[in-house]
């Protein structure tokens, strides 16, 4: 399709390790727009990271590796890209803001050289030039006195700076694709939904597209056009946001959505999913959440089912759902 920006097709990034091998991400496959925002979704080992570090060509090796599928960006293969073609295209148009600002950002030079040598490296832009632009990024992430601040170290910022920071950098060269990876996890409520509008409105202004990496249900809610649910390297449901939050099929996006405090429900108790991400090095035969669903069958257990399109746009991975096509009763 014309405005298909990414489509990732069937990927699979193995990790190799003294135990055996860990298949993070196993076989995935999906899509990203030109100007969307697509949030993957999932508990902390369900391989959403992994699939974004895919993208980027950036998998420590050792012990990982791609080891099949493609990934097309803007009718490319990025698999088949040497790693000096792969230096030109990060940074430049795919940009990818990490977890953790402060294991990002060197801590021995300052934040505008940091910006700056972007600049140079894929704008080919003097150093003056760069420098001017380091400001003006900063001044558009919202970050006061920016001509002051882009001589400071990251250790002389705050955390919601640093983030600021971050996105400076990711959006200097204006890419045609921002992954974020949990840009918000470290930082208070309150900048946490400074970040999040930030970022919405420099989507709207470059126009690019935005895979949000987060486990925040509510920040999917607030920002986010479809969604991507994973588990155990796997898709396990794939929806418009809408239809997700309304009538989610599958029973571990109920389980993450019931799990939600809810203002206007009085509990002592908040919902909790029974048990833990499976070792990916002993998955279960049959579904990976199997053993941790309240609405298993015994075929569950034996059976992997696929995932499957239901209905246009929709796509979920679980034998009570695709048994008769009816959307499952919600667990409670």
């Amino acid at each position: 399709m014309a405005d298909q920006l990414l489509e990732i097709e069937n990927l699979r990034t193995h990790f190799f390790t003294d135990e055996g091998v860990v298949p993070a991400v196993d076989g995935v496959s999906m899509h990203l727009r030109k100007g969307e925002t697509l949030a993957v979704v999932g508990e902390s080992g369900s391989g959403k990271s992994i699939t974004a570090l895919s993208v980027m060509r950036l998998v420590p090796n050792p012990p990982g590796r791609i080891v099949g599928g493609r990934i097309l960006f803007g009718g490319e293969d990025l698999l088949a890209k040497s790693e000096k073609e792969m230096r030109e295209i990060r940074g430049n148009r795919i940009s990818m803001i990490f977890q953790e600002p402060m294991t990002s950002l060197n801590p021995v030079f300052t934040v505008g050289s940091q910006i700056a040598e972007s600049l140079m490296i894929h704008q080919n832009m003097s150093r003056k030039e760069a420098w001017d632009k380091a400001i003006e990024m900063l001044a558009l992430t919202g970050i006061p006195s920016p001509q002051k601040r882009v001589a400071d170290y990251p250790h002389q910022m705050s955390g919601g700076m640093r983030q600021r920071v971050m996105i400076a950098m990711a959006l200097c060269c204006r890419p045609q694709l921002l992954i974020a990876d949990e840009p918000t996890t470290a930082l208070d409520v309150t900048i946490q939904a400074q970040i999040l509008d930030l970022m919405k409105d420099l989507q709207q202004q470059l126009g690019m597209a935005i895979i949000l990496i987060t486990h925040d249900l509510a920040v999917v809610a607030e920002t986010a056009d479809r969604a991507v649910v994973m588990y155990a390297g796997r898709i396990v449901e794939e929806a418009p946001v809408n239809d997700l939050f309304n009538q989610p099929l599958h029973p571990y996006t109920q389980g993450l959505l019931e799990s939600i405090p809810k203002l206007d429900q009085d509990s002592e108790r908040l919902y909790a999913i029974d048990g833990v991400v499976p070792n990916l090095l002993h998955l279960p035969q049959g579904c990976a959440f199997a053993p941790r669903c309240p609405l298993a069958s015994a075929r569950c257990h034996t059976h992997r089912p696929q995932l499957v399109e239901v209905e246009s746009g929709r796509r979920v991975s679980c034998w009570l759902s695709q048994a008769g096509g009816e959307a499952i009763a919600h667990v409670s």
